[in-house]
């Protein structure tokens, strides 16, 4: 009656998307969640629901039926959905599906033919000052 059968018990799996570089999971905020207040995140962070706030992470990856209504700071972002407010990051993905309202700073940048953005696209510069020297004669 208690007796173990051969078959093997099922042993978890771990998804290579769920990890970021640096070995450690994303955090999710799922199409039900709703958060008032600026997230801060030292990991990735996927989000399919709403934030009214700023958010500051590693890697966002926001989804098609999302809303962010704030500043968004990363290294690394995919955004789909709608974003109210400033986006600054590193390497800046936005896909067909996105709404921006605001302006936008990047490093490097990919925009999908549909996206929209309705303000500024400018590239951050790290180091203005090589930038103004570095076409005077005689340096």
């Amino acid at each position: 009656m208690f007796r173990k059968t051969s078959a093997q018990t099922p042993q978890p799996t771990t998804n290579p998307q769920s990890k970021s570089m640096n070995g450690s999971t994303f955090s999710v905020l799922g199409a039900d969640t709703l958060v008032k207040g600026n997230v801060s995140a030292t990991i990735d962070l996927h989000l399919d629901g709403r934030i009214e706030g700023d958010v500051t992470c590693a890697a966002l990856m926001q989804g098609e039926s999302s809303e962010i209504v704030g500043a968004i700071t990363a290294e690394t972002a995919r955004l789909h959905g709608r974003v109210r407010g400033t986006v600054s990051a590193g390497a800046l993905v936005i896909g067909k599906t996105a709404r921006i309202e605001g302006d936008v700073h990047y490093d490097t940048v990919t925009i999908e033919q549909g996206a929209q953005v309705d303000g500024r696209l400018s590239q951050r510069c790290n180091e203005p000052q090589k930038l103004l020297t570095s076409g005077v004669a005689g340096e």
